[in-house]
């Protein structure tokens, strides 16, 4: 699925760089990818224009909010994730699907802080990414649902208990980061054990609704100031 945007009518097209800024652009782009990275996405933007040879005002004509820059680095990541929604959504085993596309995303989430604090719902997202993000939710549901309908995904699940799974490996995979790397593999496939149909037992507390969800996630958000670093 094609998620590229079509430029405004009325807009002129974009001039192309200059080769020596186009060269910045990029020494940007890969010394943020490698901060943001290993630090998440509260990375020092100065050591980012500093690591990649600029000033930091350089920095800022290019990404005037460190939002741009986030999305620049993340719109593939949630390209990649979309992708697997769809191939998980046509796969004949609802269950698989459902264990590929969480597997993928919290492999996403564990190899990258900055991705890990941005579906952890830490900072908000631009038109482009947030309509990537919404699609892979929506068609994730799908996948539930169709899980659901076979039988193996058990009937009280519903969509806001998978923020429950992105929530907690978020901590996990900071937590164990640097002595077991691939623990949250073993906490996601024990939490997908307790979302089978088979064995299921009534739950104590009913599911988050929309609205409680939705206040979370405003909770999670870091507020204006630590998530847009402006130009001083």
């Amino acid at each position: 699925m094609s998620h590229h945007h079509a430029p405004s009518l009325s807009a002129p097209p974009a001039k192309p760089l200059r080769r020596d800024a186009q060269r910045n652009r990029e020494a940007i782009v890969a010394a943020a990818r490698t901060a943001f990275a290993e630090q998440g996405l509260g990375a020092s933007l100065e050591g980012v224009a500093r690591e990649a040879g600029v000033a930091i005002g350089t920095l800022y004509r290019h990404f005037p909010t460190r939002l741009d820059l986030v999305e620049t680095l993340f719109n593939a990541k949630y390209t990649e994730l979309l992708a697997t929604a769809e191939e998980a959504a046509v796969l004949d085993d609802a269950w698989e699907g459902f264990c590929r596309y969480m597997e993928k995303l919290c492999q996403l989430q564990a190899c990258d802080r900055a991705f890990n604090d941005l579906v952890s719902a830490r900072l908000p997202l631009h038109a482009a990414g947030r309509e990537m993000h919404e699609r892979a939710k929506e068609i994730c549901t799908q996948v539930m649902r169709s899980a659901q309908e076979q039988g193996v995904l058990r009937d009280d699940v519903t969509p806001q208990d998978i923020a429950f799974v992105i929530w907690s490996q978020a901590g996990i995979i900071q937590a164990t980061r640097t002595v077991a790397p691939r623990a949250w593999r073993r906490h996601l496939y024990l939490m997908l054990d307790g979302f089978r149909a088979q064995g299921a037992h009534p739950l104590p507390e009913p599911p988050l609704t929309s609205e409680q969800a939705d206040e979370t996630l405003i909770a999670l958000k870091c507020n204006e100031e630590d998530c847009r670093e402006q130009r001083p």
